[in-house]
Protein backbone atom coordinates (compact mmCIF):
# COMPACT_ATOMS: atom_id res chain seq x y z
CA UNK A 1 0.00 0.00 0.00
CA UNK A 2 2.64 2.49 -0.94
CA UNK A 3 -0.06 5.11 -1.23
CA UNK A 4 -0.49 5.54 2.67
CA UNK A 5 2.78 5.60 3.66
CA UNK A 6 2.55 9.04 3.99
CA UNK A 7 0.28 8.75 6.90
CA UNK A 8 2.58 6.17 8.82
CA UNK A 9 4.65 7.58 11.23
CA UNK A 10 8.11 6.48 11.34
CA UNK A 11 9.24 6.38 14.95
CA UNK A 12 12.66 5.61 14.83
CA UNK A 13 13.20 9.36 12.25
CA UNK A 14 11.14 11.25 14.54
CA UNK A 15 13.56 10.33 18.17
CA UNK A 16 16.73 10.69 16.33
CA UNK A 17 15.71 13.72 15.05
CA UNK A 18 14.44 15.12 18.60
CA UNK A 19 17.47 13.73 20.22
CA UNK A 20 20.29 15.54 18.57
CA UNK A 21 21.38 18.48 19.98
CA UNK A 22 21.09 21.81 18.96
CA UNK A 23 24.06 24.21 18.49
CA UNK A 24 24.10 26.93 20.71
CA UNK A 25 24.03 30.27 19.99
CA UNK A 26 27.08 32.32 19.76
CA UNK A 27 27.46 35.86 21.89
CA UNK A 28 27.07 38.47 19.44
CA UNK A 29 30.35 40.88 18.39
CA UNK A 30 30.25 44.08 20.04
CA UNK A 31 30.30 46.74 17.54
CA UNK A 32 32.70 49.97 18.15
CA UNK A 33 31.28 53.27 19.11
CA UNK A 34 31.47 55.15 15.59
CA UNK A 35 30.47 51.85 13.80
CA UNK A 36 27.32 53.52 11.36
CA UNK A 37 25.30 50.67 9.52
CA UNK A 38 25.36 50.45 5.97
CA UNK A 39 22.81 52.30 4.29
CA UNK A 40 21.05 50.46 1.27
CA UNK A 41 20.47 52.27 -1.97
CA UNK A 42 17.13 51.19 -3.13
CA UNK A 43 16.41 52.52 -6.75
CA UNK A 44 13.27 53.24 -7.98
CA UNK A 45 12.41 51.05 -10.38
CA UNK A 46 9.39 50.99 -12.62
CA UNK A 47 8.48 48.14 -14.56
CA UNK A 48 6.08 47.14 -17.19
CA UNK A 49 4.61 50.79 -17.67
CA UNK A 50 3.31 51.39 -21.19
CA UNK A 51 3.93 54.67 -23.07
CA UNK A 52 0.42 54.24 -24.96
CA UNK A 53 -1.97 54.52 -21.64
CA UNK A 54 -0.52 58.79 -21.63
CA UNK A 55 -1.66 60.26 -24.91
CA UNK A 56 -0.52 63.62 -24.33
CA UNK A 57 -0.55 66.63 -21.82
CA UNK A 58 -3.71 69.07 -22.31
CA UNK A 59 -2.35 72.38 -22.15
CA UNK A 60 -4.76 75.14 -21.60
CA UNK A 61 -4.62 78.21 -18.92
CA UNK A 62 -5.99 76.34 -16.22
CA UNK A 63 -3.71 73.67 -16.57
CA UNK A 64 -0.87 75.92 -16.43
CA UNK A 65 -2.07 77.40 -13.30
CA UNK A 66 -2.10 73.98 -11.73
CA UNK A 67 1.25 73.11 -12.42
CA UNK A 68 2.34 74.76 -9.94
CA UNK A 69 0.27 73.05 -7.30
CA UNK A 70 2.03 70.29 -8.35
CA UNK A 71 -1.14 68.48 -10.87
CA UNK A 72 -0.45 68.10 -14.39
CA UNK A 73 -3.29 67.15 -16.35
CA UNK A 74 -2.77 64.52 -19.65
CA UNK A 75 -4.97 63.07 -22.24
CA UNK A 76 -5.14 59.62 -21.73
CA UNK A 77 -6.58 56.67 -23.69
CA UNK A 78 -9.52 55.26 -22.51
CA UNK A 79 -8.16 51.25 -21.67
CA UNK A 80 -6.38 52.47 -18.82
CA UNK A 81 -7.16 52.42 -15.15
CA UNK A 82 -5.75 54.93 -12.35
CA UNK A 83 -2.65 52.08 -11.55
CA UNK A 84 -1.49 51.51 -15.00
CA UNK A 85 -1.80 55.81 -15.73
CA UNK A 86 0.36 56.04 -12.41
CA UNK A 87 2.78 53.79 -13.79
CA UNK A 88 2.88 55.26 -16.83
CA UNK A 89 3.48 58.76 -15.88
CA UNK A 90 5.95 57.70 -13.40
CA UNK A 91 7.93 55.62 -15.84
CA UNK A 92 7.81 58.17 -18.27
CA UNK A 93 8.52 61.60 -16.63
CA UNK A 94 10.32 59.99 -14.13
CA UNK A 95 8.52 61.72 -11.31
CA UNK A 96 6.53 59.83 -7.65
CA UNK A 97 2.67 59.94 -8.15
CA UNK A 98 0.98 60.90 -5.13
CA UNK A 99 -3.19 60.60 -6.74
CA UNK A 100 -4.55 60.13 -9.90
CA UNK A 101 -8.22 61.67 -10.74
CA UNK A 102 -10.32 60.44 -14.11
CA UNK A 103 -12.91 62.72 -15.66
CA UNK A 104 -14.74 61.60 -19.02
CA UNK A 105 -15.20 64.60 -21.38
CA UNK A 106 -18.20 63.64 -23.85
CA UNK A 107 -18.16 64.47 -27.21
CA UNK A 108 -19.65 67.90 -28.62
CA UNK A 109 -22.00 68.47 -31.30
CA UNK A 110 -21.33 71.22 -33.62
CA UNK A 111 -23.22 72.55 -36.63
CA UNK A 112 -22.33 74.52 -39.39
CA UNK A 113 -25.33 75.57 -41.71
CA UNK A 114 -27.22 72.14 -42.35
CA UNK A 115 -24.42 70.19 -41.48
CA UNK A 116 -24.06 68.54 -38.37
CA UNK A 117 -21.14 67.15 -36.67
CA UNK A 118 -19.46 66.15 -33.66
CA UNK A 119 -16.14 67.30 -31.83
CA UNK A 120 -14.42 63.93 -30.31
CA UNK A 121 -15.03 63.09 -26.82
CA UNK A 122 -11.76 62.01 -24.62
CA UNK A 123 -10.77 60.88 -21.31
CA UNK A 124 -8.61 63.63 -19.14
CA UNK A 125 -6.54 62.18 -15.98
CA UNK A 126 -5.21 65.03 -13.76
CA UNK A 127 -2.03 63.59 -11.75
CA UNK A 128 -0.89 65.20 -8.58
CA UNK A 129 3.23 64.86 -7.75
CA UNK A 130 5.33 64.53 -4.88
CA UNK A 131 6.23 68.20 -3.63
CA UNK A 132 9.47 69.67 -5.56
CA UNK A 133 9.56 67.83 -8.48
CA UNK A 134 8.44 68.76 -11.43
CA UNK A 135 7.62 67.62 -15.08
CA UNK A 136 8.49 69.67 -18.25
CA UNK A 137 6.00 69.26 -20.42
CA UNK A 138 7.01 72.34 -22.55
Amino acid sequence: MSLFDFLKRKKGKKKAETTAKKPKNKPLEEKPQNYEAPVKQTAKKVVNFSYEAVREPHISEKTTYSAEENQYVFKVSPNYNKNEIKKSVEGVYGVDVLSVNITKIPLKKRRIGKIQGQKKGYIKAVVKIKQGQKIEIL
